[in-house]
């Protein structure tokens, strides 16, 4: 996978189970965050899409597409990479994302 660094559109996510950083949008009831995330095909558990990384079978965490905003792959540990370097959430416009929407 690519090195972390830059968020990306979710379009561009992997749909094949590997985690990600997500930068979830802000809400009534807090601000924008990052949580850590794949994508779950359908099962006994819950219905096709991202779901949290700490979801467990009988209490799953799913995100609607809506609800998230960009992406990123994770932190590579073996570099060194602590928590004091995880990115924060991604406050930009949309637009932002992939250049200026000209």
């Amino acid at each position: 996978m690519e090195a972390a660094g830059e968020w990306r559109h979710m379009s561009s996510a992997p749909k094949d189970g590997t985690r990600i950083l997500v930068t979830v949008r802000p809400v009534e009831q807090g601000l924008a965050d990052v949580d850590v995330a794949y994508w779950a095909r359908a099962d006994q558990y819950g219905i096709e899409g991202w779901r949290a990384a700490d979801s467990a079978p009988g209490a799953v965490i799913g995100y609607a597409d809506p609800e998230l905003k960009c992406w990123m792959p994770l932190p590579d540990a073996a570099a060194g990479e602590s928590e004091a370097s995880m990115p924060g959430p991604y406050e930009g416009d949309d637009m932002e994302l992939d250049g200026s929407g000209i």
